[in-house]
C-alpha cells in the first residue's frame, strides 16, 4: 500500500506540473485565437507577443488561462487531451484501421521482437565466445563497446539505404537496427552473469572432473540466468526504441514511428503524444511479461529472482 501511494503521489505530480506548464507554453497560440475572433488582448499585435515573455503575457491576460488546456494545437498538450486520444485511436477505432495505434503497434511490435531475437541471439553467442577465447575477449569486446558510440539516428539511414540497394525491404531492415540496439546490453551482461561463479565453485567443479561443457552447462549458464533477464529488460526496450527509428526515415505508413512521423508533418502535437504513450505503455508490458517469465524460470530453477 505504501509503494502504491508513493507512486499514485509521483503521478500526481508529474500530472500537476504538466499543466501548469501548459499555460506559458500554449497561451501565445491562445491569444492569437482570441485576437482573430475580435476579442481585446495584451499586447495587442502578433509581434509584441511574440517578443513577450509568456508569463508576462499570463499575468495581462489571465481571462485566457483556462483555455491553455483546451487548444487544438498546442504547443504541449494537456494530460486528458492525450487521454482522449489515447481512448478514441484505440477503444473507439477498430483495430484494423489505420488510425487504431493498436494497428500501428502491432507493426512496430512485429520489427521489435524480431529485431530483439536477433540481438539476443548474436548478444549471447559473443558472450559466450568471449568468456571462453581470451582472443575474442580483448579483440572484440572493445568493437562491441565502439559500436555503441554511433548515434543510432545517422546509423538508422545509412543501415537502410545500403538494404535497399541489395533489394532487403520491408521488416528486416527495422528489424536489424532494433537488433544493433538491443544485443549490446545482453552482450555485457550474459558476460557478467557467465563470470558470476566464484574460485571455490570452479575449483568444486574441478574436484568432480567436470569437463569445460559440464562447467558450462551446470554452473555458468544457470548462474547467468538472473544477470540476462535484467539485461533482456534493457534490450527489449531498447530494441523498441530501434523499431520506431527505423520507421523514420523509410517514409513507412505503418507503425508508431510512422504516427509520429505523420504528427510532426502535420503539426498535430497531440497525435506525437499519443504515440509516445502508446511506446511507453508497449515498452513497459513487455518488460513486465520478461519479469513474469524470470519469476517463472528462475522459481523452477530454486533461484531468487
Amino acid at each position: 500500500m505504501k509503494t502504491v501511494v508513493a507512486v499514485l503521489t509521483v503521478v500526481a505530480a508529474i500530472v500537476g506540473l504538466w499543466y501548469i506548464a501548459c499555460v506559458p507554453m500554449n497561451i501565445k497560440g491562445v491569444l492569437d485565437a482570441a485576437e482573430r475572433a475580435g476579442e481585446q488582448v495584451e499586447p495587442a499585435t502578433a509581434r509584441e507577443r511574440r517578443e513577450a515573455s509568456a508569463l508576462g503575457l499570463v499575468a495581462q491576460n489571465s481571462f485566457a488561462i483556462d483555455r491553455v488546456w483546451s487548444v487544438d494545437r498546442p504547443r504541449l498538450p494537456a494530460p486528458h487531451q492525450v487521454v482522449v486520444e489515447l481512448w478514441q485511436t484505440t477503444v473507439m477505432k477498430k483495430i484494423t484501421s489505420k488510425r487504431s495505434l493498436i494497428y500501428h503497434a502491432q507493426v512496430t511490435l512485429s520489427a521489435t521482437l524480431l529485431g530483439f531475437a536477433i540481438g539476443t541471439g548474436l548478444g549471447i553467442l559473443l558472450a559466450v565466445g568471449i568468456v571462453h577465447s581470451r582472443v575474442m575477449d580483448m579483440s572484440v569486446m572493445p568493437w562491441a563497446i565502439v559500436s555503441q558510440t554511433i548515434p543510432i539516428i545517422a546509423l538508422a539511414p545509412m543501415i537502410i539505404v545500403v538494404l535497399y540497394s541489395i533489394g532487403v525491404q520491408g521488416l528486416l531492415p527495422k528489424a536489424i537496427i532494433a537488433a544493433y540496439l538491443s544485443f549490446f546490453p545482453v552482450v555485457v551482461g550474459m558476460v557478467k552473469g557467465l563470470r558470476s561463479p566464484d574460485h571455490m565453485q570452479l575449483d568444486l567443479m574441478k574436484t568432480y572432473f567436470a569437463s569445460g561443457n559440464q562447467v558450462f552447462w551446470k554452473l555458468r549458464l544457470p548462474s547467468s540466468m538472473p544477470y540476462l533477464f535484467t539485461s533482456l529488460k534493457i534490450g527489449i526496450a531498447a530494441s523498441l526504441v530501434g523499431a520506431i527509428v527505423g520507421e523514420l526515415p523509410t517514409g513507412a505508413v505503418a507503425g508508431l514511428g510512422a504516427r509520429l512521423l505523420a504528427g510532426s508533418y502535420y503539426g498535430q502535437t497531440v497525435q506525437i503524444w499519443s504515440a509516445l504513450f502508446a511506446a511507453a505503455i508497449l515498452a513497459a508490458l513487455l518488460v513486465a511479461l520478461l519479469g513474469l517469465i524470470e519469476r517463472v524460470l528462475l522459481g523452477r530453477m530454486g533461484v531468487k529472482a
